[in-house]
């Protein structure tokens, strides 16, 4: 989802240079699509959007330092662009610094409270950090915006508490949603017997 507000009007040459990224980006070309964009934010240093995009591309490219480097120049450009916080939240979570990652994603869903992946994210920050309590609106949030994963969490969550029922209705959600689940068998034991009649 991108706001109105995101939008960012760059000049016609660098509108060119994004569209060809955009291109390259979709042939799997990656070093084109960063040498594209390195060109766009080397002329208009401000673009929050061409700054984000480099920082997926640099991930992608397993540059990790670049990657950070470039989400944090976005965020300082615009600090209310969802989608860099939301990255580099999800960037926090997997180097394991869940505190940053709660305080990013906590910012993306001020933002954009109704992104399914920052609510998402922001719940597995809080387990990861044993605030499960913390963690149940933004995964109850995330679920209902259809992410399956926030129902898988919260039956893991449920089961872990003893509360065994709501889990049995966290996993009926999953297969509701997905009846092709990969572990459907599973889940479906699981509900036989722990469902109270």
């Amino acid at each position: 989802m991108i706001s109105a507000g995101d939008f960012y009007d760059r000049p016609a040459a660098n509108k060119s240079l994004f569209e060809k990224a955009h291109a390259a980006v979709e042939k799997k070309d990656y070093a084109n699509a960063v040498s594209l964009l390195t060109e766009i934010v080397e002329k208009d240093k401000s673009d929050f959007q061409c700054w984000t995009l480099l920082g997926t591309l640099y991930l992608v490219q397993e540059k990790r330092d670049d990657a950070e480097k470039a989400y944090l120049t976005a965020i300082e450009l615009k600090p209310t662009y969802a989608l860099a916080l939301i990255n580099l939240g999800r960037f926090r979570l997997n180097q394991k610094k869940f505190e940053e990652a709660v305080d990013l994603l906590t910012r993306a869903v001020t933002v954009q409270p109704q992104s399914p992946d920052a609510n998402l994210l922001l719940g597995e920050a809080y387990l990861r950090l044993k605030k499960g309590s913390k963690a149940i609106p933004y995964l109850n949030e995330a679920g209902k915006l259809g992410n399956i994963q926030a129902h898988l969490d919260l039956g893991w969550l449920y089961n872990a508490a003893g509360l065994k029922d709501k889990a049995v209705v966290e996993y009926e959600e999953v297969l509701k949603k997905k009846p092709d689940y990969p572990d459907r068998k599973k889940l479906e034991q699981y509900i036989s017997e722990n469902k109270k009649n």
